[in-house]
């Protein structure tokens, strides 16, 4: 398979391609196969998770299935309970979304992929009004090239704040933007062009069907 760039990748800057890679892994398929994956299996998390003080509940947990290749666990921590997607945006307070990397991920060519994922869930103005809060991401992330299997990865959303990063556990840098920045986050899963339907079912608390 051909793994080189495209072009307009090449052309960009070493921390943009970083930061793409790092998000992008969340979105967009491994480039290294595994042992592919009869079945999704529901992840172990906390059931509780502590956030600024606030005592958050699972709101449920899934796997990132690709092509048979199981990618990463993922779980959802809301004040309380939601099962739709209106009522997750709706939802003041803080959130949080973690990760384990069930695969060594790598990036590269999946930058492009996920600007046309958030493109499609955000509009044009909003990924304008928010620049200085991805350019922060860019600096946050422009030396992480990639997430190590069993790797954990998280972002809260605290209110007054913005969205905090952390990987492995380990806080990086300051919390970026505001409210809707982490509502374009949520997007990524939650919006009308879902990277994963049957995994945001998941973490709405659906129970799968046999």
């Amino acid at each position: 398979m051909n793994t080189r760039p495209p072009l307009s990748l090449l052309a960009m800057t070493a921390p943009w391609r970083s930061w793409l890679v790092v998000v992008a892994l969340l979105a967009a398929p491994p480039l290294h196969a595994a042992p592919p994956a009869a079945s999704a299996v529901v992840p172990s998390f906390a059931p509780v998770a502590e956030v600024n003080g606030s005592a958050l509940l699972l709101n449920g947990s899934g796997v990132r299935i690709r092509s048979r290749l199981q990618v990463y666990d993922m779980a959802l921590y809301t004040p309380r309970r939601v099962h739709t997607t209106s009522a997750l945006l709706a939802l003041p307070g803080p959130k949080k979304l973690q990760f384990e990397a069930l695969l060594e991920l790598t990036g590269t060519d999946l930058g492009q992929l996920l600007i046309r994922g958030m493109q499609a869930n955000c509009s044009a103005a909003q990924m304008s009004r928010h620049t200085p809060s991805t350019t922060r991401l860019i600096e946050i992330f422009s030396a992480r090239s990639r997430l190590l299997r069993g790797e954990s990865f998280g972002m809260v959303y605290i209110p007054g704040k913005g969205t905090q990063f952390d990987i492995a556990g380990q806080a990086q840098g300051e919390p970026v933007g505001d409210a809707e920045f982490f509502d374009m986050i949520l997007r990524t899963w939650f919006g009308p062009a879902s990277v994963d339907p049957q995994l945001r079912d998941q973490l709405l608390g659906h129970r799968l069907k046999p």
